[in-house]
């Protein structure tokens, strides 16, 4: 049984079968039918249409209202006709339903009260029990009656990312207490990374249950490390995340950004995809992260405002560029932005860009 036709999985329930997706199939080192593509931040605030459900709903609250979640992940499918959906979630979605005092601020992004600052403040943090991410089961439930041929990404943050809103208690641009925990006591930082990949592992494994498609595992935050730093601190803790869900039978993808000289380890993790930031191009990426792989990438968000003509140049190139990864050993290419869509893109753009994709 192909990869794309999977079914039942020893310790997982029969899934969809989805035998025509273009993206499955590019993950998975088979042919597709055409270059697949989604973005990342593809139901957001760029759509008038999030902008209008959202108006009166907190960021959290959203995650947790199943009919909302499954609203917002089809709006980019039905608007611009993506090869996948990504579901409508967020990194610290986890930590809020195990217990974690935090919120999402608007302006700012995940606001932890008790920020981790000792190995008792680690030892007391709770775990995650599958039924306290019930809702987001649900969620997936329904899109997965909603998306008929389309394929669901479910995703997670990275622990090394987790980690670093817990102990910075928000979004950090030098996580000076991070790296200062990391140096200072490896021991303690080894233990709160222990603890985030279980939260990690049990989450993922729940949307896997539930029945996405393929995980995508973020460590938005990995690329303020030094290579050293990453294979010491941080890769054996995804290693073990990607090797709790090595049975699942879906196509695995990681990314981060600013990773261009963390490629190779991050493609040692254990993901079927590695994706790729807009800032190296993607035969280097495929040279870096070495044959047997994937890759996912890498328009540059910004490009979405640079006009027509510029666009499918960027566009072509890329797309060139993935062609050629793959003479070099990349097993697919899926076609997605170096980051997220930016919120005040025209989302005509975004469909655009989709339709161009498909016809090349």
């Amino acid at each position: 049984m192909s990869p794309v036709q999977r079914g039942h999985t020893a310790g997982y329930p029969t899934r969809r079968q989805l035998t025509d997706s273009p993206f499955l199939a590019a993950a998975t080192g088979q042919t597709p039918s055409h270059r697949p593509v989604w973005f990342m931040r593809q139901a957001g605030r760029s759509l008038p249409e999030y902008r209008a459900i959202r108006a009166d709903v907190g960021m959290l609250e959203s995650c947790f209202t199943p009919d909302l979640v499954c609203e917002i992940t089809m709006q980019p499918i039905r608007r611009h006709r993506v090869d996948a959906a990504i579901l409508f979630s967020d990194i610290v979605v986890p930590l809020k339903a195990a217990g974690i005092d935090l919120d999402i601020v608007a302006g700012v992004g995940p606001v932890v009260a008790n920020p981790i600052r000792s190995k008792a403040d680690v030892a007391a943090l709770p775990t995650l029990d599958p039924s306290e991410v019930g809702a987001i089961a649900e969620a997936i439930a329904l899109l997965t009656t909603e998306l008929d041929d389309t394929a669901l990404i479910g995703f997670a943050g990275a622990p090394f990312t987790l980690a670093s809103y817990l102990i910075e208690g928000g979004p950090s641009r030098n996580l000076e207490r991070t790296k200062a925990l990391m140096h200072s006591d490896p021991e303690t930082w080894n233990a709160l990374l222990g603890r985030l990949a279980d939260i990690t592992i049990t989450f993922l494994q729940t949307q896997v249950n539930a029945g996405v498609d393929a995980i995508q595992l973020f460590d938005s935050w990995a690329g303020t490390l030094s290579l050293a730093n990453y294979r010491e601190f941080v890769l054996p803790h995804s290693e073990r995340v990607f090797a709790e869900l090595a049975a699942s039978g879906v196509p695995k993808i990681h990314f981060g950004v600013g990773t261009g000289e963390l490629l190779g380890s991050m493609g040692e993790a254990g993901a079927d995809v590695v994706g790729v930031d807009w800032r190296i191009p993607l035969p280097d990426a495929a040279r870096r992260v070495g044959p047997g792989k994937a890759l996912q990438g890498n328009l540059d968000s910004a490009v979405l405002f640079a006009g027509a003509e510029s666009i499918e140049n960027e566009v072509r190139r890329i797309v060139a560029e993935g062609d050629e990864a793959m003479t070099l050993g990349a097993t697919g290419h899926i076609f997605n932005l170096g980051h997220g869509v930016l919120p005040k893109t025209d989302p005509g753009v975004i469909t655009a860009t989709v339709e161009l994709v498909h016809s090349l």
